[in-house]
């Protein structure tokens, strides 16, 4: 499994370049893609053609030929085979074979996208491209609603704002980040409320490849003025609840600190 260069083919790793040379065979997504990486690094092996379309037949030729002791470098048009992209099949074939499989790392849209978002990373959640057909993208989102990590997203041009119009509708306005052909000529990153996103592609029509990446779900803070805080406090205490455990609850129903409830407590009743 082998990663390639996303745009830029100065990305190439040297283990890559000594794999594809050492392989005698290279599947490809599109072998005329996979031909300018060979050829500006003068690699000349056999490729044969391994996409999203091959049928099972041909996943158990590729089978075959790993398990006549030939070895193969599965690699797509950019990225890692298998991550939304062809691979999948012929690694569980490969699996279930009992063939070696050895993965050689390379750039990812995904984690390049995110390192340069600005969003909360501490946890993602990716889910690939949306499905085409509305209803369900809109089924898909509703389910994603109340993810609280930051959700990343592949989208086609043609589809782009269709997504972004359904997110709106059924998220309302959210931070986003739309990362357009990585590392190729025209790199683009784009920050902003949907709304702003939306507009601009509106005025722009979108090309190329895209990576959307958009802020997770936050918890609705509830929001009064302290006098209404302490008097929901207090009627907690009188329920029976202890003074500190009021205090708590209401800190975090309103995002603030117990501390500063209990301090204005102790004010007004001084």
């Amino acid at each position: 499994m082998c990663g390639t260069p996303l745009g830029n083919l100065e990305d190439v790793s040297i283990r890559l370049l000594k794999t594809l040379r050492k392989v005698d065979i290279i599947a490809c997504e599109d072998t005329r893609h996979t031909i300018k990486l060979l050829n500006r690094f003068k690699i000349k092996k056999k490729m044969v053609s391994y996409h999203k379309h091959s049928t099972p037949q041909q996943e158990e030729q590729l089978l075959g030929e790993l398990l006549s002791g030939k070895m193969m470098a599965l690699v797509t048009d950019a990225g890692m085979p298998g991550i939304s992209d062809p691979g999948a099949g012929l690694i569980r074939r490969a699996i279930d074979g009992g063939v070696e499989v050895e993965v050689v790392p390379g750039p990812s849209a995904i984690t390049a996208a995110l390192s340069i978002s600005g969003l909360d990373t501490t946890g993602f959640m990716f889910r690939g491209f949306l499905p085409a057909r509305r209803s369900q993208r809109q089924l898909a989102l509703q389910e994603l609603g109340e993810i609280k990590c930051t959700l990343v997203f592949y989208e086609a041009p043609h589809r782009l704002l269709d997504s972004l119009e359904d997110m709106r509708a059924i998220w309302g306005e959210r931070e986003m980040v739309v990362a357009r052909e990585l590392t190729k000529i025209h790199e683009q990153i784009l920050r902003g409320s949907t709304t702003d996103i939306i507009r601009y592609f509106q005025e722009h029509t979108p090309r190329g490849e895209f990576c959307l990446l958009v802020a997770g779900y936050q918890v609705p803070v509830k929001i009064a003025d302290m006098n209404s805080i302490i008097m929901e406090a207090e009627s907690l205490i009188k329920g029976g609840m202890g003074k500190k455990e009021a205090f708590l609850k209401k800190a975090r129903e309103y995002g603030l600190k117990k501390s500063d409830i209990y301090n204005y407590y102790e004010q007004i009743k001084s």
